[in-house]
C-alpha cells in the first residue's frame, strides 16, 4: 500500500496531544484520528483506538510490520512539521 495523502486536520499547541491526522492509502482507503503525541524523548504517532470492556485501549487499525510503521510514522511526522511551519 502506498500513502497517497496525509491531511493534518488539527494542530494542538498545548498539552501532549499535538495533532490529529488522516491518512489515505492508494486513493482508496482512509484512516482518520491518527494522533501525533509528544513523548518523553520525541514525537510519535498513535493509531486510532477504543476502550474495550476491561478499560484497556486497543488499536482499531495499525501497521503490521516495523518497516510499515516506521515509513508511516515518518511521513505523518513530516506532514505534521510542514503544517506546523505554515
Amino acid at each position: 500500500m502506498t500513502i497517497t495523502g496525509i491531511k493534518v486536520r488539527k494542530l494542538i499547541p498545548e498539552g501532549k496531544l499535538k495533532g490529529i491526522v488522516s491518512v489515505t492509502f492508494d486513493n482508496a482507503f482512509a484512516v482518520h484520528d491518527i494522533k501525533v503525541i509528544e513523548g518523553d524523548d520525541r514525537l510519535f504517532v498513535a493509531m486510532p483506538s477504543r476502550r474495550d470492556d476491561t478499560g484497556t485501549f486497543r488499536d482499531i487499525v495499525h501497521p503490521i510490520s516495523t518497516e510499515a510503521r516506521t515509513r508511516m510514522e515518518s511521513e505523518i511526522l513530516e506532514a505534521y512539521y510542514n503544517a506546523k511551519a505554515g
